[in-house]
């Protein structure tokens, strides 16, 4: 097994995961490439990625280049994107998928492989919300697909520049939930990056967790432009978020997820995340269309297959959806 110093990673996508997982990766003597395009292929180019955290700020350089291609066949791939924005990266990650290549999917939500090796009468089903035609797929076979459960909150203050002000977790799992050697080599590549990185045989308990922690903040963060601390301790919004919080642990149970923490120490832990901006108000503020297929109606795809209601969460989905509409109007006029 090679080790972390000489793997072939590639983090595609230069948002705020992408430039923290490869900033971090970077200092820890990972050679990184970066996907990147636009005013962010610009900066990263010029003055590699400045990151700060709970650590300090650092400067992390890395290659950076609009074409996948340049970079070779990669050991490992890690796609920071929104769900949304898949159809069009993936196909550019095809020169650098080579026999043995990982992909690790680094996206918010309900995930396209979800069904793949759950076993089971929804085995192999398509999550239609996501990925109707099956495309998704088809371009990254899914014996490439390492499942992975996102615990970093940051922001991107300019481009090729993030601050992050919470502690860094990543989950990674199989989704036929086995245990694999490449787990433990996508762990390796963490060991000295200031990331915390877990494997486990049971992926979904944990993106249940957060799947529900996405579906209780995101959409509410834009109804009522709050913050994470706002959401859940603000007597009005914490009601709303409790009711999808429920609604949310319901269906979890339903497709038989271990969630770790009852509903109080959730609301306590979502609390203590402090005045966090959820990624979905970020995009909001710029016009940016809403993730919300994954986050919102993946999760009520996956409800309506067990006959489970979820109306407050349909109405806060709802609104913030004709929100995020108005706002790309605005942004577009402006």
């Amino acid at each position: 097994m090679a080790n972390a110093g000489t793997l072939k990673v590639c983090v595609a996508g230069a948002g705020a995961i992408g430039c923290t997982v490869a900033a971090r990766l970077a200092m820890a003597g990972v050679s990184v490439n970066v996907l990147a395009r636009g005013a962010a292929l610009k900066a990263i180019t010029a003055n590699g990625i400045t990151l700060a955290d709970l650590e300090g700020e650092h400067l992390a350089p890395v290659r950076a280049s609009s074409r996948a291609g340049e970079f070779g066949v990669q050991d490992i791939i890690f796609v920071c994107t929104k769900a949304q924005s898949l159809a069009r990266i993936l196909p550019d990650l095809q020169p650098i998928i080579g026999p043995d290549t990982v992909v690790v999917p680094m996206v918010n939500g309900v995930p396209w492989w979800y069904f793949h090796g759950i076993g089971g009468q929804f085995d192999g089903r398509t999550v239609q919300a996501l990925d109707s035609s099956g495309e998704l797929a088809k371009m990254v076979p899914l014996k490439h697909v390492v499942g992975c459960v996102v615990f970093i909150t940051s922001e991107v203050t300019a481009p090729g520049v993030v601050k992050s002000s919470t502690p860094h977790l990543l989950i990674f799992g199989e989704p036929n939930n086995t245990y694999s050697a490449r787990l433990d080599r996508i762990k390796t590549v963490f060991e000295a990056s200031g990331i915390e990185a877990r494997v486990t045989d049971q992926i979904r308990d944990p993106l249940w967790a957060k799947m529900i922690a996405n579906l209780t903040s995101n959409p509410l963060s834009v109804v009522a432009r709050a913050t994470l601390q706002d959401i859940y301790t603000d007597p009005g919004l914490k009601r709303i978020a409790i009711k999808i919080l429920h609604e949310g642990l319901t269906v979890a149970a339903a497709y038989g997820a271990r969630i770790q923490y009852d509903p109080h120490t959730f609301m306590e832990l979502a609390a203590g995340m402090g005045a966090v901006r959820t990624s979905m108000l970020q995009d909001f503020d710029k016009g940016i269309t809403l993730e919300l297929a994954a986050i919102g109606d993946a999760f009520m795809e996956l409800a309506d297959l067990m006959d489970i209601a979820m109306p407050v969460t349909r109405d806060i989905v709802s609104m913030a959806r004709f929100l995020g509409q108005q706002r790309e109007i605005e942004v577009v006029n402006a």
